[in-house]
């Protein structure tokens, strides 16, 4: 017999033990594409208490689409190794890898949460806590609350907390969190100390680029993906991932090596 009242309270019970235990993390992502997903992966592997927040109900960004819809992606030689660690199945044409886009979505999702990330979806990341010149958390609401919010129509709900030493800013073209960052007077690792912004398609340069840019940009905050090609002035790329799956693993090290879990 299924009881509808016992539905109701094993899906409240158990969301809020997760939602407890992610209000203190060693890692707090915001963004659930590929970079963030493949940062998750890594980075809860090693034992780090890790969430990732996504503010839309799907995980995997642009990923999904591949281009213009025909959902297929193009990977480079160099970031096979990453597509063998998720099991994404792949042919060689012309030097390339190509993959299935909904495939290789889903494999990281499963990768990262069988490695142990948990996953928040419909949450936004609205702010950043900073405490003596470090960002230690995110400030979260509702998906749905921060999309009226931008509209113009605000409800007066206030947010909550998770608190991490260690954060990411994995959302992409918009690279949301760095821009709140800025947007509250913090001076970013960049010449000017702000976002310098997306520049046009350049597919070779963006590749390069992605990985290289993949850092710290504020005091416990890292950036990785297009977020930050978009933080530090580079290209974009289109359809192409290998460099995305790269800087994921990156900021994923980058995190390891400052925290003292070397390997």
């Amino acid at each position: 017999m299924i009881d509808e009242i016992q539905v109701s309270r094993l899906i409240i019970e158990t969301y809020f033990e997760k939602l407890k235990e992610a209000t203190s993390l060693d890692v707090a992502i915001c963004g659930g594409g590929p970079s963030g997903l493949v940062a998750a992966a890594h980075l809860s592997r090693r034992g780090m208490r890790v969430a990732l927040f996504e503010k839309k109900l799907s995980l995997g960004g642009g990923m999904w689409a591949g281009g213009m819809l025909f959902n297929q992606i193009i990977v480079q030689p160099e970031a096979a190794e990453v597509l063998d660690e998720f099991k994404i199945r792949y042919q060689e044409r012309e030097g390339l890898l190509v993959a299935s886009a909904v495939e290789s979505v889903a494999r990281l999702i499963i990768g990262a949460r069988e490695a142990g990330c948990r996953v928040f979806n419909g949450i936004s990341v609205t702010d950043v806590m900073v405490k003596d010149k470090k960002i230690t958390g995110f400030v979260i609401n509702w998906g749905p609350v921060q999309a009226l919010s931008e509209r113009g129509v605000s409800l007066e709900v206030d947010p909550l907390v998770v608190a991490a030493p260690w954060t990411i800013d994995a959302t992409g073209h918009g690279h949301e969190v760095c821009r709140v960052a800025q947007e509250k007077g913090l001076r970013l690792a960049t010449r000017s100390g702000k976002a310098e912004g997306e520049k046009s398609m350049w597919a070779e340069r963006a590749e390069e680029m992605v990985v290289k840019n993949s850092r710290q940009v504020y005091p416990g905050l890292f950036a990785c993906g297009m977020a930050a090609n978009a933080v530090f002035g580079a290209p974009r790329m289109g359809p192409i991932f290998g460099g995305m799956l790269l800087s994921g693993k990156k900021v994923a090290e980058r995190i390891l090596h400052r925290a003292g879990k070397k390997k």
